[in-house]
């Protein structure tokens, strides 16, 4: 009989099963938080492709459909990459938000690149609320990623 091994009131060995456990409770935790992530992310670029088509033109118009079609992309990548690539994938999600919710922030306050917006435009308190959620659920996503992850075999 091993030292080490754990075992239940009927003396069977469980320290195998707990461990398999772990691992699968830790996996599905994993899988949680990169669809949740994926969801802050596509909702995030969905309000600028939307603010698109409700008229925001110019350059602001464009830099929106490119944070759309990033937010979008990075979506997607929450939910196909495995490994290395999902590390990378999360911590540009992460930044992808606080990026974008720093831009918003600075075009309420002193402006950016000369575009200035005001609480009272459309979905601007929205996007505040729905980019800080992403953010908390990025950076959390990103620390289990980075700590469970397993590697490519």
């Amino acid at each position: 009989m091993k030292a080490s091994a754990h075992r239940d009131l009927a003396g069977n060995d469980i320290s195998r099963a707990n461990g398999a456990g772990m691992a699968e409770r830790t996996s599905t935790t994993v899988r949680v938080l990169r669809i949740l992530s994926a969801l802050a992310l596509a909702a995030a670029g969905g309000i600028h492709i939307f603010l698109v088509f409700a008229g925001t033109g110019g350059i602001l118009g464009v830099m929106f459909v490119l944070n759309g079609v990033a937010g979008l992309a990075l979506a997607v990548g929450m939910l196909v990459t495995r490994g290395v690539l999902l590390k990378l994938v999360t911590l540009a999600g992460l930044l992808f938000l606080i990026a974008t919710l720093l831009a918003l922030v600075l075009a309420l306050t002193v402006g950016l690149f000369g575009i200035t917006s005001r609480f009272e435009y459309l979905l601007v308190p929205e996007t505040i609320v729905v980019e800080s959620i992403g953010i908390v659920i990025l950076a959390i996503t990103s620390a289990a990623v980075l700590r469970y992850a397993p590697e490519p075999a």
